[in-house]
């Protein structure tokens, strides 16, 4: 009689140690895990938090320097205007000087020059140079007449109305100037004072 019958033989071991072998190939053996393949897992996710790190410093960066860059255009842009505007009072005071060479210049219009003597004459010419000049160097600061011609669109954020009149231009256009007016950059230094039309042509 076989002793070994009934109590496993080594046999028996052996066929069982086979089956539990291949049952793992098949399923796979977690305590059998490949370690390359964890630390990859590791290294990949590691990777994909400094992209993600990487990609957020980027953003701050682009919106500090389009910040950076807005800040300096308002600085100029407020260093403009303030030189520019910064002769304003001076401009308005320089106004009448202006108003009053024209009006001695406009005295004595050129078809009357030729009855004046020499030397008033001289003078007048004198006169007008000097109103020239002195737009010239107005203008070389920023302050710059307003058109207000006869027939010009009236705007009144330009001029002034002070009576409206019958004229050969369009109604509501400019049909005559009284005083000139100035503009320094985009504000309205002093409103060009005018009478509007009022269409139907001139009375007679």
């Amino acid at each position: 009689m076989n002793d070994n019958a009934g109590a496993g033989g080594p046999d028996d071991d052996a066929i069982l140690a086979a089956e539990n072998e291949a049952m793992d190939e098949a399923v796979g053996d977690p305590r059998g895990s490949d370690p390359g393949a964890n630390a990859v897992n590791v290294l990949a996710e590691q990777v994909a938090a400094l992209e993600n790190e990487r990609d957020q410093l980027k953003n701050h960066m682009l919106r500090a320097l389009a910040e950076t860059e807005n800040v300096r255009k308002r600085a100029i842009r407020q260093i403009e205007e303030a030189r520019l505007y910064a002769v304003e009072k001076f401009a308005r005071d320089l106004l009448n000087v202006s108003d009053n060479l024209a009006r001695a210049v406009e005295s004595a219009p050129p078809e009357r020059r030729g009855i004046l003597t020499d030397a008033v004459r001289t003078a007048l010419e004198g006169v007008e140079l000097t109103q020239k000049e002195l737009v010239s160097v107005l203008s070389r600061h920023g302050v710059t007449a307003i058109d207000a011609a006869p027939g010009s669109a009236f705007d009144p954020a330009l001029h002034q109305a002070v009576t409206q009149i019958p004229s050969d231009h369009p109604a509501g256009a400019v049909a005559q100037l009284f005083q000139s007016g100035w503009r320094i950059g985009d504000r309205t230094l002093r409103a060009a004072m005018v009478a509007v039309s009022a269409g139907g042509g001139m009375k007679q």
